[in-house]
């Protein structure tokens, strides 16, 4: 009897429901499963009660509640989601100095050229 593997699952945090949507479609025709937040804080609290953690995190860095930044921070210092690789998204092209303040692994700025995410998603996801 073959064992069957769990698909590997992507947590998209942004607050924009149009490239939330976007991302879980193509992501899922690419095999992946993905779970997304609206916001840093609704992300934190999928991540601080689920049992299985996601093998990456596409992480926009502009959100109301709890912003990019403030999340990973909170991230960083929870020794059992620090660990979790983060690709950070953004619109704004100033900010890539930024992403390296909290130490993200990848940024691709939005429009998200989507050959290049799924590069990265491979790497970090098998």
């Amino acid at each position: 009897m073959a064992m069957t593997t769990r698909p590997a699952t992507i947590l998209v945090v942004d607050d924009d429901y149009g490239i939330r949507e976007v991302l879980s479609e193509v992501l899922n025709d690419e095999g992946y499963q993905v779970v997304t937040a609206a916001d840093g804080e609704e992300a934190l609290r999928y991540l601080q009660c689920v049992s299985s953690l996601p093998c990456v995190i596409l992480l926009d860095l502009m959100m109301p509640v709890m912003t990019g930044w403030e999340f990973r921070l909170a991230q960083q210092q929870d020794p059992r989601l620090a660990p979790i690789p983060v690709v950070a998204l953004s619109a704004r092209t100033s900010i890539t100095h930024a992403t390296y303040e909290v130490a993200v692994d990848a940024f691709i700025q939005k429009p998200v050229d989507l050959e290049r995410l799924l590069a990265l998603l491979e790497g970090y996801c098998g």
